[in-house]
């Protein structure tokens, strides 16, 4: 067996302070040769972490004890630390704060609806894209999470939670598929049989329209669900009102998101937030009926979670007005009320600084 002076940083491509959550068993069968393990003991701490989940390595039974001393004294389950704990009023909505090794921060929200426990994951610290009514966008881009820093959420928000959960969305702070390899990786790892066992179809990643990404995610035949943040029928307000819109225009988003149908006959998710004055009146809900007729596919509208800035929710009769526009429409309409408002979870709500304030 590897003895206690084993360097993890250069043997097992794990740095100090990182944690054994994240590796895949491929990964973990090369752990386990570099620290002079058989193979079958790869399949053993696979089991443990995301079957079991557990939360010490004494708790690997069916390992041995002087190599569950060595992995206690060399290395770690979780790269992540849970820093703050809020709960919303009802009980229906849990945001935790996260603190990466180097220092930084991210949040996640695990959401409770009828018989659905939802997690809201995070891919980035921060998020670069710039959209003008996201709290995400205001902190800027710190840096990309590892696989482990984003099934580190996952798992200690399951830990934490009586209930399993149902149902994974990569909506969090960031653009997943500007951190599309890691992400898909960590969603591969919550649906692997053998360990998480979630299904393909209860995973959502969610872009701002990251065309070459969709384009390899439709070519991969990726089972996982797709959402697309559209937030405007025309390219002039989404130009508008997110910047990237201006690399990636609408008219050859959509052609990309109809290429993903066709190829996979997976109904893409959009998700459309409703800002007062913006996007709301008659006009764009038509639009929003032709530009996607004949796709088949599900819309989300999302009333504005408000921030600091400019942006409003519209009033009730203009949310209702604009949705009695798609009742007809030929595709499937909810509206979606954002759950955890009250401290800050709801969607485009997460941010946090440097050093978060106790």
């Amino acid at each position: 067996m590897a003895t206690k002076n084993t360097n993890l940083a250069n043997k097992s491509n794990l740095s100090d302070k990182s944690g054994l959550a994240g590796l895949s068993l491929a990964d973990l069968v090369e752990f386990c040769r570099v620290v002079d393990q058989p193979r079958y003991r790869a399949e053993q701490l696979y089991y443990w972490l995301y079957t079991k989940q557990v939360a010490d390595f004494d708790a690997m039974t069916n390992i041995p004890k002087s190599f569950r001393a060595w992995l206690a004294e060399n290395a770690a389950i979780n790269s992540l630390t849970q820093h703050r704990l809020t709960v919303s009023d009802d009980g229906s909505t849990t945001k935790l704060l996260f603190q990466t090794h180097d220092g930084n921060f991210i949040e996640s929200v695990l959401m409770h609806e009828g018989g659905r426990v939802t997690v809201c994951l995070s891919t980035q610290v921060g998020c670069k894209l710039d959209c003008q009514f996201c709290a995400t966008a205001q902190m800027g881009f710190h840096r990309n999470l590892s696989v482990g820093e984003i099934i580190d959420q996952f798992l200690l928000l399951q830990r934490r939670e009586r209930r399993r959960i149902t149902n994974v969305v990569f909506m969090g702070m960031g653009e997943p598929f500007l951190n599309y390899q890691r992400v898909v990786d960590a969603a591969h790892l919550l649906n692997g049989q053998d360990g998480i066992n979630l299904g393909a179809r209860k995973i959502t990643i969610s872009t701002v329209g990251i065309i070459p990404a969709i384009r390899r995610f439709t070519a991969e035949r990726q089972r996982f669900k797709l959402a697309i943040s559209l937030n405007a029928s025309d390219q002039p307000t989404r130009q508008r009102i997110m910047p990237i819109a201006r690399e990636f225009p609408l008219p050859e988003l959509l052609a990309a998101v109809s290429d993903y149908y066709q190829a996979t006959r997976n109904r893409p998710t959009f998700e459309y937030v409703l800002l007062a004055g913006i996007n709301d009146d008659a006009d764009s809900a038509r639009r929003l009926v032709d530009k996607i007729d004949g796709l088949p596919c599900k819309v989300n509208l999302i009333p504005y979670n408000e921030i600091n800035g400019p942006y409003r929710r519209p009033t009730d009769d203009t949310i209702e007005a604009f949705t009695e526009l798609l009742y007809n429409a030929p595709f499937t309409v909810t509206v979606r009320w954002s759950k955890g408002t009250g401290i800050k979870a709801g969607c485009g709500q997460l941010a946090t600084e440097n050093q978060p304030r106790d």
